[in-house]
């Protein structure tokens, strides 16, 4: 499935296309998924990527160096990985360092920032470039849970990387080719980099993360659609805080539940398993509910990517007969019946 947003929301000054992809000594395909969601999304962005030695993925883009990528026309390179903890390695900072030396400028969405290594620094003022770390958060309010004018879609996950970037992005598309009023709100650096702009709310502190979510979907007066970037899951150890602020901050209408069937633990807690759909469901709408008391769920999205096309059908059809709610992968099948359900669950 292809998805095209419209460029007015590709501004970003600091960090201008077309874009060097900077793959490093990226682990998996997983670890690279900044940069294959800007090749997914993005495409026309996208000049090239650079590999370090050990790395063991590829986004399916020309392998460049940085003096070849700066002639080819890339004006930033975006460093296209992430890793627990979101660190800096020594053999990363001397790459984006020779990044800067060729012209180009460097945005990364790693916990670390560029700005906390002198050597950046120094490489980007002696060359004139520019530095943008997507993890910087704007100040906010702390949340106050009044309600807002205007309709809110929030998506959930029973883990982490479970698709809710891409399914939050497939209803904005699905939407917006109906004709009706939809805007992706972006929660995460890879949705940042997409968009050219949002919060990334993982790195908001604590008492301010339902204020960052009310400040990034404003009241809207034009019977439209906020459609807000998921993140983490209420059952995950680690994220879970993150999770539940984006509920309370998002007064959804509207939750999509993102699942990948057969995950067999969750992402890197070996000993918890994956909580099961209906639990997973419950607890959210029960979360969102102290906010919109009147939130609803009105679909789930399976990543299907491992099962072949027979599995994946089978996969959606037990799904929507357990839940009742409309169930699609949004690469192999769309979101068409999830929009459908949406308008007619929640009041124009």
């Amino acid at each position: 499935m292809s998805i095209a947003l419209p460029a007015a929301t590709a501004e970003a000054p600091h960090w201008p296309p077309p874009f060097l992809l900077y793959l490093g000594n990226a682990a998996d395909d997983l670890a690279a998924k900044t940069a294959r969601g800007l090749v997914q999304f993005r495409p026309e962005w996208c000049v090239g990527q650079f590999r370090g030695p050990e790395c063991r993925t590829t986004v399916h883009v020309p392998d460049m160096g940085f003096a070849e990528a700066r002639d080819a026309g890339a004006n930033t390179m975006i460093v296209g990985v992430a890793n627990a903890g979101g660190r800096l390695g020594s053999d990363s900072v001397a790459d984006i360092v020779a990044a800067l030396d060729a012209g180009m400028n460097v945005a990364s969405g790693l916990h670390e920032r560029l700005a906390s290594h002198p050597a950046i620094v120094e490489a980007a003022r002696r060359n004139g470039r520019h530095l943008f770390d997507a993890r910087n958060p704007p100040a906010t309010p702390v949340g106050n849970g009044l309600r807002r004018a205007g309709r809110r879609l929030l998506t959930v996950g029973t883990d982490c990387s479970t698709g809710k970037m891409y399914t939050t992005l497939a209803l904005e598309t699905e939407m917006r080719a109906r004709g009706l009023a939809a805007d992706f709100r972006a929660t995460g650096q890879t949705g940042i980099f997409i968009a050219g702009r949002g919060i990334p709310i993982d790195a908001v502190v604590a008492d301010f993360i339902s204020g960052g979510i009310e400040w990034l979907s404003p009241e809207r007066h034009d019977g439209g659609w906020d459609l807000i970037e998921g993140q983490g899951s209420l059952f995950h150890p680690s994220y879970a805080g993150v999770s539940l602020g984006l509920l309370h901050g998002a007064q959804p209408d509207a939750l999509v539940l993102c699942h990948e069937p057969g995950r067999p633990h969750m992402r890197g807690l070996r000993h918890y398993p994956v909580p099961d759909l209906r639990t997973t469901l419950a607890a959210n709408l029960a979360a969102a509910q102290l906010t919109n008391p009147g939130a609803v769920a009105v679909g789930i999205a399976l990543n299907t990517s491992k099962l072949d096309p027979a599995e994946a059908t089978r996969a959606c059809r037990e799904t929507e007969d357990l839940l009742g709610l409309p169930a699609q992968d949004p690469v192999r099948d769309g979101v068409a019946r999830i929009v459908d359900r949406l308008l007619d669950s929640v009041p124009c």
